[in-house]
């Protein structure tokens, strides 16, 4: 073979990248399936193949049940997070502890947070965060209805569980500032090395946190 030379001519090159489907059916729904984040053109191959191998009452369930979460899901009227009523069921437990709020920015953290089955008190979800350069400022996001539980539904401490970044930080102030007003405690949840992390590694940015927040000792060990 000569130096430089394909391992494979241009055209066989050309073919082995561009899927050959005999069906226009399975085509569209490979090309519908690879629009979902993650899933490349072999992924959603696989799954359409999985689905024709199904029965077809199987396969009717779960495009039903997908088109029933698109029309009927809503979200919370007073935290904004998913639900499938007008107060989602966080909202509406009497086990929750109504006084303490946790901001944060997406329904995925409110999903990570109640993983950790560490917390039991209400959320209220933001829809992002402020970012003048994706042109996404405080008028975007859930704000104000932020500011009127504050003031009307007894809150009583405010817990600003927000990424640590630029944009973050920037929102946490933002907050924090329209909140002064009122007679609310406000937190954030503490940042610093991760647990098995090495030091070496962490960013100046995290490391400089965990020195600011470090805890006595004494703390450390019985948390341990």
């Amino acid at each position: 073979m000569a130096e430089g030379a394909l391992l494979f001519p241009p055209l066989q090159y050309s073919y082995l990248c561009t899927m050959i489907f005999s069906s226009a059916l399975i085509e569209n729904a490979v090309n519908e399936f690879a629009k979902l984040p993650g899933i490349g053109k072999k992924t959603a191959l696989r799954l359409v193949l999985h689905l024709l191998k199904q029965e077809t009452a199987q396969v009717e369930q779960f495009g039903d049940a997908i088109a029933r979460m698109r029309q009927q899901i809503q979200f919370c009227k007073v935290c904004h997070n998913v639900s499938d009523a007008e107060v989602c069921s966080i909202c509406s437990s009497h086990s929750r502890q109504k006084q303490v709020v946790c901001v944060v920015e997406s329904i995925r953290d409110v999903m990570a947070i109640e993983n950790t089955q560490q917390f039991n008190g209400l959320y209220h979800v933001l829809g992002g965060i402020i970012s003048p350069i994706d042109g996404i400022g405080p008028d975007q996001l859930n704000i104000h209805s932020l500011v009127e539980r504050v003031q009307h539904q007894g809150v009583e401490e405010v817990i600003m569980a927000v990424s640590p970044t630029i944009e973050g930080d920037t929102t946490i102030y933002y907050l924090s500032k329209k909140l002064r007003a009122f007679p609310v405690k406000i937190t954030t949840i503490a940042r610093g090395i991760a647990f098995g992390g090495e030091l070496e590694y962490a960013d100046e940015m995290t490391l400089a946190r965990s020195i600011s927040n470090r805890l006595p000792l004494e703390s450390y060990v019985q948390n341990k």
